[in-house]
């Protein structure tokens, strides 16, 4: 309970929309043991000696369909493990007898606990059917784990499990996987402490989701610069309906039906900026109406939802009084033609991490 309250703070605070369905393991113990007996009874799995239950991969056809392997490669790359109560060394546990003092549930074998794969294999077909369009997980699941989940699903069903894998690449530091082992792990919760929640959702759809992410201040700094882009070309528009601009929901659209390439759809999104950019002083009506459009395509991707002006000047540590104060100052100084005192303020405002956007609408300001 506690890690899933963290996973839902964290996943809310990056603009992440919650499944409509979360299950778990403990509350489908009936399921899973229902489904391990049919793998037993249509002679996919046997009962061991022990009380665990294994899984017989030498009864699965095309076992390693998912990760291009052969039986045979996997025979010899096999780790020998001191585990008499297997008959192959491929069989994998579908349920393990517990030690003394583990959690444990009631079965025909045995007190014991599923094992890891027939946990998703369950839960999955329960709540979607025995065969669906899409599974997700890291790259590093697809073998052993969705493989096995494979075998054991079209076992039990008799039908296809899943259409269509969908698995990301593993986030890296300094080219190196992120591991607590290697001491360059970062939470989402202490990057947050540095970057703001878009600004990490940015960072994460710049690459593709099956592509390594690399964990960089420059990446980053990257993230942050890309939002400020978009931001400034929302700035100072008025409220308007959408522009018919189907040449950019078509592109945006079409780059995400391509297995979801993010990086290729937010390039859509830059060229919509440059276009509102392009048409704010000569035709701020036409700036205003493709504004309305990359906010929506924004929303597809959980970017781009937060009041402008908010964005661009939010900083705990700035005093907004005081930075329109010196605006202020500024501004008489220029109609004036107090040029130094101008120059002066601009370069204490930079200083203080500001930067000032001068318009045919007066002056806006940023953060740096």
């Amino acid at each position: 309970e506690r890690f899933i309250k963290a996973m839902h703070e964290d996943g809310d605070a990056l603009a992440t929309l919650r499944p409509d369905r979360e299950p778990k393991a403990t509350e489908y113990i009936p399921q899973i043991v229902e489904m391990i007996q049919t793998l037993i009874n249509k002679d996919f799995a046997y009962a061991a000696a022990n009380g665990d239950v294994y899984f017989k991969v030498n009864n699965v056809k095309d076992y390693g369909v998912l990760s291009h392997q052969s039986l045979e490669d996997m025979q010899v790359g096999a780790r020998i493990e001191a585990n008499n109560n297997k008959n192959d060394p491929l069989d994998f546990v579908l349920w393990k007898a517990a030690k003394k003092g583990e959690p444990a549930w009631d079965s025909p074998w045995s007190q014991g606990r599923p094992g890891w794969h027939i946990e998703c294999s369950a839960m999955s077909t329960n709540e979607l059917g025995a065969h669906f369009d899409i599974h997700g997980g890291g790259l590093d699941l697809k073998f052993p784990h969705h493989e096995n989940e494979i075998a054991q699903s079209e076992a039990a069903t008799g039908e296809k499990f899943v259409n269509t894998w969908m698995h990301t690449g593993l986030i890296r530091v300094a080219d190196e996987k992120m591991s607590k082992s290697l001491g360059n792990f970062t939470t989402i919760r202490e990057a947050l402490e540095e970057y703001r929640p878009e600004e990490i959702r940015y960072f994460m759809l710049s690459a593709h989701y099956r592509s390594p992410l690399n964990y960089s201040e420059a990446n980053m700094l990257s993230a942050k610069a890309a939002l400020e882009r978009f931001y400034t070309a929302l700035r100072d528009l008025p409220i308007a309906q959408e522009s018919d601009a189907l040449e950019f929901e078509k592109r945006f659209q079409d780059k995400m039906d391509d297995d979801f390439n993010t990086p290729e759809a937010l390039a859509v999104l830059f060229d919509l900026a440059r276009e509102i950019n392009r048409n704010k002083e000569t035709k701020p009506e036409i700036a205003a109406q493709l504004a309305a459009l990359l906010k929506r395509l924004g929303g597809i991707l959980g970017i781009l939802q937060t009041d402008t002006e908010a964005y661009l000047q939010d900083n705990a540590d700035m005093d907004v009084k005081a930075i329109e104060a010196l605006i202020n100052q500024r501004l008489e100084a220029r109609s004036n033609k107090d040029w130094a005192t101008s120059d002066s303020i601009r370069d204490k405002l930079h200083s203080m991490g500001v930067v000032l956007e001068d318009n045919a609408n007066g002056t806006s300001w940023r953060r740096g």
